[in-house]
């Protein structure tokens, strides 16, 4: 999930009314657009929509390039701690003698 493809911020936002939370997670109510962008310009963040879906949609006043940074850095450790399989092939003929035919079959190893 990359965040700069589906997060719309500022300006990129389309509707009428949204309801706005604080830098600090208070919420501040229904605003219009204008007021919104008002609000965040003048604080110094930007307005980012969190959930567009909900009615009226949901932004939040924050630091943008904060949030992107945290939610790369998230999908990056998250991608750190993920379990790769790694599975061996091996050729089994007919000539293979019993004892090496029991020592390939130890786990890890898949028979074609």
């Amino acid at each position: 999930m990359f965040i700069s493809d589906k997060t719309r911020i500022n300006e990129k936002i389309r509707g009428k009314e949204f309801r706005i939370i604080s830098f600090d997670g208070e919420q501040l109510g229904i605003m219009t657009a204008e007021q919104a962008w008002n609000l965040a310009s003048s604080q110094g963040y930007d307005l980012v929509e969190i959930a567009p879906s909900a009615t009226p949609p949901v932004c939040k006043i924050m630091d943008y390039s904060k949030y992107k940074y945290e939610q790369t850095r998230k999908l990056k450790e998250a991608k750190k701690n993920q379990k790769q399989v790694v599975i061996k092939e091996i050729k089994v003929t007919a000539r293979i003698d019993s004892h090496d035919l029991e020592t390939k079959l130890n786990p890890g190893y898949l028979i074609l």
